[in-house]
């Protein structure tokens, strides 16, 4: 691995841990305490699941985006290259994706309310922060082939079969 994909690992897996860390886990351990509250077994477990899955995606995602970005999901170290692959090819937003599903697991499993809202909380300021300052980042950065993709590929609701732009 090169410098630079050695530097960019790194960042990535610092903005990882900022990001996602913080979101997806002071702020739900700052709402219970991670105290669970009375919950119908089955509920649970597809809490672990969306936990499970979202964790994954995530890790795939950011990884993702060092290989193939040559670049971090940071803003201030973005990508060289426009990340399409993977999960990518089903839905341009994965990582915003797993967040939200990781804090709705979390409610499922510990049977908290609060995390629901916190998770449509999640959700309003991230469609904002999409749609007012990243997908006219990316736009001025990559022109017609991010258009391409955006046209091709749903922002939040997967396509079942994969684009192959």
């Amino acid at each position: 691995m090169g410098t630079s994909r050695v530097r960019n690992a790194l960042g990535s897996g610092l903005f990882f841990a900022v990001a996602p860390g913080v979101v997806a886990g002071l702020v739900p351990w700052w709402l219970t305490g991670w105290e669970a509250g009375t919950t119908w077994p089955p509920l649970q477990v597809l809490g672990v699941l969306l936990i499970v899955a979202g964790t994954i995606v995530l890790v795939d995602a950011f990884a993702r985006f060092v290989v193939e970005g040559i670049g971090t999901p940071a803003p201030v170290a973005p990508t060289q290259r426009l990340v399409v692959g993977g999960l990518y090819r089903h839905v341009r937003n994965p990582m915003y994706v797993a967040v939200g599903a990781t804090i709705v697991g979390q409610a499922l499993l510990l049977g908290r309310p609060i995390l629901l809202l916190y998770a449509a909380a999640f959700a309003v300021v991230v469609f904002a922060f999409v749609r007012g300052y990243e997908e006219p980042a990316l736009a001025r950065q990559f022109g017609a082939e991010y258009e391409d993709y955006r046209r091709a590929v749903p922002g939040w609701w997967p396509r079942l079969r994969p684009w192959r732009g």
